[in-house]
């Protein structure tokens, strides 16, 4: 992480245990953060995201004991939870919505939705580039060569990362009464459509295959959000032009 972002070194604490309570309570009490933002979590790509003693600990009761932690100290906790907790039969939840995940990964997520006076929960769903690892779709989508498949019945309505990250920065942090469970969310897509607008912003020469055999939408309906705080989405080919600049002027050294 140093070496990613040497301009800051001097403010990235590692070896942090989360699971270790009076350690993180030990570092939260030194350094008082105005803000906490939780981005600790066993993610669906992973195995362990189905092992109940790996997920549970870190997925469902690590963004309690942050919240708690955080009220001690006074801070605000800012959670990052996911749109896996519906199975994505309806797609276009709201936060009225009752989430029905049916897997261990969907649930911890649930659990661990926190709704406390100093704490917001927002309910999205990331894709962005990666640093040494291939998990995720637009990661795995340009190591390849060929053909893909890319699939029409897969809605999708999550943020690019660095978008995020300008969301909760200029949406989420200038607005304190924000409290419980946000969903923050873009214009739905297919995973198809998307995929041919990461192909055309890179540049590369993959061809896509429709395909109609996965059908899945677990799109969110953010309109409480945006009411909330302002928040207009900007169009797909716009993300994922703004996700390549992003990329290339923060990252490209690593890579």
């Amino acid at each position: 992480m140093k070496k990613i972002f040497p301009a800051s070194a001097a403010n990235i604490t590692i070896g942090i245990d989360v699971e270790n309570t009076d350690a993180l309570a030990g570092f939260l009490r030194d350094v008082r953060p105005d803000v906490i933002l939780n981005c600790v979590g066993v993610v669906k790509q992973l195995a362990s995201a189905e092992d109940p003693l790996v997920a549970i600990p870190i997925n469902a009761i690590l963004p309690h004991r942050l919240a708690r932690l955080a009220d001690l100290v006074g801070a605000r906790l800012i959670h990052v939870s996911t749109d896996c907790v519906f199975t994505g039969r309806k797609g276009g939840y709201r936060e009225s919505d009752a989430p029905d995940a049916e897997d261990l990964y969907g649930r911890s997520k649930l659990l661990g939705e926190v709704d406390y006076p100093n704490a917001v929960t927002l309910r999205t769903s990331i894709i962005g580039r990666e640093i040494g690892s291939r998990n995720g779709l637009v990661e795995w989508f340009l190591s390849q060569s060929g053909s893909v498949r890319g699939y029409r019945r897969a809605i999708f309505s999550g943020l690019t990362t660095d978008e995020l990250v300008r969301v909760i920065a200029d949406r989420v942090l200038p607005n304190p009464d924000l409290r419980g469970v946000y969903h923050v969310s873009v214009d739905p897509i297919s995973k198809f459509d998307l995929l041919g607008i990461v192909r055309d912003v890179y540049g590369v020469g993959i061809e896509i295959e429709p395909d109609d055999a996965v059908a899945i939408d677990r799109s969110l309906n953010s309109d409480r959000f945006r009411a909330a705080t302002g928040y207009v989405p900007p169009s797909w080919p716009d993300l994922i032009r703004n996700m390549r600049r992003f990329d290339e002027e923060s990252f490209s050294q690593v890579r």
